[in-house]
């Protein structure tokens, strides 16, 4: 409890340093600034001579310019150092940075994926209408080669057996009623004697 009270006492402490800081560098611009106007104007003759003094006026104006740049380093220095503290100690502003830049991304993922999807649909459709205009192609010019394996052996077979039959000619039954074959040539019979002998 001692240390979350000290934090803030601590950033109190510094904030106030900032604000003395701020104000003690306007202050200074401010009084060098019109010191180097009171100098600026022409004075009545005095006892030092004009020379002596424009030397001494322009040292004068030297210094306070210097001084006039100092003081805006400081303010510089100010502002970087502001800048800093809020980094590290402005947790809310940086949780509310972190929550507006996840919602930005999570916008961005959203329209991805509507894109996407968009883009897979058009795909499915322009696939879907190839495959229908492929197959219908197809089947229009379908050959054996192109059928399944099986219905190409089927039909490869009819084909066979249809040639067979034209090739081979129907053999021809005997009639019954024709009987035995006769012989070409019927035998001679020796009725009217010796027959002429044969010469070889």
């Amino acid at each position: 409890m001692a240390q979350q009270r000290a934090l803030p006492q601590s950033k109190e402490t510094l904030l106030q340093s900032y604000n003395k800081r701020l104000k003690d560098d306007v202050k200074s611009i401010m009084d060098n600034f019109t010191e180097i106007i009171k100098t600026a104007k022409i004075e009545d003759e005095t006892q030092v001579s004009r020379a002596t003094q424009g030397e001494q006026d322009n040292y004068e104006m030297h210094v306070r310019a210097a001084n006039i740049v100092r003081a805006g380093e400081s303010l510089m220095k100010l502002v970087s150092d502001l800048k800093q503290f809020l980094i590290l100690n402005d947790f809310p502003s940086v949780n509310e940075a972190v929550d507006q830049r996840n919602q930005q991304l999570r916008a961005l993922q959203e329209e991805c994926d509507r894109k996407l999807i968009a883009l897979r649909d058009e795909v499915s459709i322009d696939l879907y209408e190839l495959e229908e205009e492929y197959y219908s192609s197809s089947s229009s010019l379908c050959e054996a080669n192109d059928l399944p394996l099986c219905e190409a052996y089927w039909r490869l077979d009819l084909d066979t057996d249809s040639a067979d039959g034209l090739s081979a000619p129907p053999l021809m039954s005997p009639e019954p009623s024709a009987g035995p074959l006769q012989a070409a040539a019927p035998a001679h019979t020796h009725t009217g004697g010796p027959g002429p002998t044969e010469h070889s």
